[in-house]
């Protein structure tokens, strides 16, 4: 029912939300399509029209899926839903909602007036294995043994080296990012971690947080930023939709 290529024409999905009417939310879709709600029950599923099933993510259709979200999050909170996604006819779209209409009206309940708040932390320096030979101990004594004047290291050596380097970076992000959540549980619904895409990166939290208390989760980020010297930057963006707190599975 439900198909990302191959597709004549059909739905485009952006997001599920609570409701039973039916909305117009003017042209503000991908392919400057109309932007309406098809409801079902107690949920409903924003959509625009397709001529064409398949959606390339290109930027101008991330932006516009991007924008739809951000005119939901104006009037509601929205259950968003994966970039790509088109569903075969609004009959389609009826039974999805149908079929998942409890799951989606218990994840609504659960993040209802809330948004997403993203923080990363990064090591600021020059060099982050430089760093770690010089804040760790047994790191620069290995670094200095295998790369002494005794000659080139050896293979094993490097790769001796890189292990406890993972290592000791791996047992430090976990201590920190202990510490910012310590800080910020208390101003934070839910927290959840996501994995760090480079060395530089310390952590990379989703923070879900009451819309009205969202000055509060500020003050938490520069109170948590105090614990740490200047050899760590803090970054903090949003307010999103809550896409690491909802699972939309349009499977049926």
């Amino acid at each position: 029912m439900i198909e990302k290529t191959s597709l004549r024409e059909g739905k485009y999905l952006y997001a599920v939300v609570s409701g039973s009417e039916e909305l117009n939310y003017g042209v503000c879709g991908i392919n400057e399509g109309t932007v309406y709600t098809i409801p079902t029950g107690q949920m409903a599923a924003v959509v625009s029209d397709v001529a064409n099933g398949k959606i390339r993510p290109e930027r101008r259709h991330l932006a516009a899926h991007q924008g739809v979200l951000r005119r939901l999050m104006e009037e509601t909170v929205p259950l968003p839903v994966a970039f790509g996604i088109v569903a075969d006819s609004r009959k389609a779209i009826q039974a999805i909602l149908s079929a998942n209409q409890q799951a989606f009206l218990d994840q609504f309940n659960r993040v209802d007036g809330k948004v997403e708040m993203g923080l990363r932390v990064t090591w600021d320096v020059p060099n982050i294995f430089e760093y770690y030979v010089q804040t760790h101990a047994e790191l620069k004594v290995a670094r200095d043994r295998f790369f002494g004047s005794h000659g080139a290291p050896s293979q094993e050596d490097k790769i001796e080296l890189g292990r406890m380097f993972g290592q000791a970076l791996n047992e430090d992000r976990e201590t920190h990012a202990e510490k910012v959540e310590e800080v910020l549980s208390g101003h934070c619904f839910e927290i959840k971690r996501n994995k760090c895409r480079t060395e530089r990166e310390v952590m990379t939290l989703a923070c879900l947080v009451e819309r009205e208390a969202l000055p509060e989760f500020e003050e938490g980020i520069f109170e948590a930023a105090k614990l740490f010297d200047d050899n760590f930057a803090f970054d903090y963006n949003g307010p999103w939709p809550p896409h690491n707190f909802v699972d939309i599975d349009l499977k049926l």
